[in-house]
């Protein structure tokens, strides 16, 4: 078992920064590729970023391509996520996730095993 704790959501204006973290528990974190993802209401869950086991390969969805970065750190058993350049369409829950079977992680929800219960972000404009 694993277990996940978001924290860093809050309101923030447009154009301005937020940092999300992860805290894992319970498992080899280091062992783990992790992912974030958003949903807002009424919408579906989708794909923000993902990170390898080791930190070395990331991934973006293009709407964040350039303002978010997505880092671990396997000695504090955490990832965050920087975001820079916010905009009211980047409001939404902020999920964190879990990934045993891939390296690389995955652009898809199903296919992480594990995730948090999810902090908010809002932008206002």
């Amino acid at each position: 078992q694993v277990q996940l704790v978001e924290s860093g959501g809050g309101l923030v204006q447009a154009g301005g920064s937020l940092r999300l973290s992860c805290a894992a528990s319970g498992r080899t974190f280091s062992s783990l590729s992790m992912g974030w993802f958003r949903q807002a209401p009424g919408k579906e869950r989708e794909f923000v970023a993902a990170v390898s086991w080791s930190g070395d390969n990331t991934y973006y969805a293009d709407s964040v391509k350039g303002r978010f970065t997505v880092s671990r750190d396997n000695a504090k058993n955490t990832v965050y996520l920087r975001m820079n350049s916010l905009k009211p369409e980047d409001t939404a829950v902020y999920y964190c996730a879990a990934c045993q079977q891939y390296y690389t992680g995955s652009y898809y929800p199903n296919e992480y095993d594990y995730w948090g219960q999810g902090t908010q972000v809002t932008v206002s404009s």
